[in-house]
């Protein structure tokens, strides 16, 4: 895509952002939860369209539970929340994120200070909460973004959210691919020492990009202790990948 129509995509996408906070701001607090997640998977599914990202569902997430997926990038949430919208697990340094923190935070995510086991703990107890009243939460069990090539092992602490709460598990596998080629696109990666403009420019100077997003089948505890559990998952989300 030429750099002129790349940044043309870029102050679309900041509108929308915008238009997000807004609707956040003027209209969360005065509906439920069902309208809430409405809004939230028709604008993402606007804001996918604005970047030039084809999404691909295959299969979805059809009742409650906690969904474990890959993590690749901050488009991560967005073809999510487009294919199936949850409440999301992340990393307490998005708050951070000029303008797009901001939208996260307003969209109910739960943050957590991944190297401080108290935290963990804290927000294992508020997804196993959520989990009992009927919620969906997504979680990244790598823990940290990848290079899409392979996954990084699955931690297995927030699996004892399931555990306490009886839930099932769905393992989603997301993947990148040039809608020219289809092949792997690295371009939306966002590892290392990318910053998050870096990323979104490198992304959109790719030209098309499919987004994939492959639902199996949902899994319960089975007597599984959380570290067999968090295995088992982590082959089955790279099973989802490999078959994209």
């Amino acid at each position: 895509m030429s750099p002129v129509r790349a940044a043309w995509r870029i102050v679309l996408g900041l509108c929308h952002v915008l238009v997000g906070l807004r609707t956040i701001a003027t209209q969360f607090n005065r509906v439920d939860d069902n309208v809430r997640q409405a809004l939230v998977q028709t604008w993402s599914v606007q804001l996918l369209c604005l970047l030039g990202v084809e999404l691909h569902k295959q299969g979805s997430v059809s009742h409650p539970g906690m969904v474990v997926a890959n993590h690749i990038s901050w488009l991560d949430i967005v073809v999510m929340n487009a294919a199936n919208p949850v409440r999301f697990v992340s990393k307490s340094d998005v708050k951070a994120w000029p303008l797009v923190g901001k939208l996260i935070v307003g969209a109910g995510t739960l943050f957590i200070e991944r190297t401080n086991r108290r935290d963990a703990m804290r927000v294992v107890h508020q997804i196993a909460t959520f989990l009992t009243d009927g919620k969906t939460v997504a979680v990244f069990p790598e823990g940290t973004t990848g290079n899409s090539l392979e996954l990084l092992p699955f931690h297995a602490n927030l699996f004892q959210a399931a555990i306490a709460a009886d839930a099932q598990v769905w393992p989603v596998g997301i993947r990148y691919l040039s809608a020219k080629t289809g092949q792997t696109s690295t371009a939306p990666a966002y590892i290392g020492d990318d910053t998050l403009v870096g990323s979104v420019w490198r992304t959109l100077r790719q030209g098309p990009i499919k987004a994939v997003v492959s639902v199996g089948t949902p899994q319960t505890c089975q007597a599984r202790d959380r570290r067999v559990w968090a295995s088992d998952m982590q082959t089955e989300v790279g099973r989802l990948i490999a078959s994209t």
